[in-house]
């Protein structure tokens, strides 16, 4: 089976939308991304992204793929014979990735046959989890303040802790976030936990699509930790979704991080699988 590419967002959801969608929760970060740059309009995807999905001669879709440059190439669910062939398809045309995010297994044979072809050397960058909400519990106690929407007004505080949990996952921080904070804020994805009317902590929403949306980032100021701000706001914009007629309310930790896997939890997540970042040379960084 040959691994067809296009450049054309449009195209690729109107070849691949149904194969992701039909397992939104894994695919969530493809069916995010590509909503976004619909929703931006014509020219939003001309950044060098590059789609791909893999058909038999006969039958339904049987892989799919999407590469932003400078991020790992990201895998749907695949067999270890299609991550080998689209990894030598991208080595035979010069196509330059950093590292890959899938499913061990795909990860390991598109890593071994990209190895094979540049010599590239290979570490693992990040083991995550993906977690589906089964039945929201939320936290107690509650602390004090409350939840609001962020506005306009709240944009140099974002990037001010947008930009520190990129330093502190390990993320590249020079990253500039103000077209991710102001897409947010366009459908009402941030929402600051406020305490005292001083914002202590944010959790994030993605578009809906497919009847999933995916919680992240969250993030508390260190000085403001250990108070249950997170959790709070976490069960925050999770319960929005639920209101919102969201089916399937997604997040992903770090399996490196035992305190956020064990607070989402005991909010009412449930694992759904687990991925591998491996990375080349040079280092990657990840889709928000």
């Amino acid at each position: 089976m040959s691994w067809f590419m296009t450049t054309d967002t449009a195209e690729f959801l109107n070849v691949a939308g149904e194969f992701l969608r039909a397992e939104a929760a894994r695919n969530s970060v493809m069916l995010t991304v590509t909503a976004d740059l619909e929703a931006a309009g014509p020219g939003a995807g001309d950044s060098g992204m590059l789609f791909g999905w893999q058909r038999p001669e006969t039958g339904p879709l049987t892989a799919a793929f999407m590469h932003t440059p400078g991020y790992p190439v990201m895998l749907s669910g695949m067999s270890e014979t299609a991550a080998a062939a689209l990894a030598r398809d991208f080595a035979g045309a010069g196509h330059q990735v950093p590292g890959v995010n899938a499913a061990q297994q795909a990860a390991d044979a598109f890593t071994v046959a990209w190895r094979e072809l540049t010599g590239d050397p290979v570490t693992v960058y990040r083991r995550m989890r993906l977690f589906r909400l089964a039945r929201l519990v939320p936290p107690g106690p509650v602390p004090g303040g409350s939840a609001r929407a962020a506005a306009g007004t709240d944009r140099d505080l974002l990037g001010e802790w947008f930009g520190a949990f990129a330093r502190e996952v390990g993320d590249i921080p020079a990253h500039d976030h103000r077209s991710d904070i102001d897409q947010r804020l366009g459908y009402g994805g941030i929402t600051i936990w406020e305490d005292g009317g001083v914002p202590v902590s944010v959790a994030c929403l993605t578009r809906e699509v497919g009847g999933m949306a995916r919680v992240g980032p969250v993030y508390t100021p260190p000085e403001r930790r250990g108070r249950g701000y997170a959790g709070a706001t976490t069960a925050a914009v999770s319960q929005a979704a639920l209101d919102a007629g969201v089916r399937e309310v997604v997040l992903y930790t770090d399996l490196a991080n035992p305190v956020s896997n064990a607070l989402y939890e005991r909010l009412g997540y449930r694992a759904v699988e687990d991925r591998v970042i491996l990375s080349f040379d040079p280092p990657v960084t990840l889709h928000p």
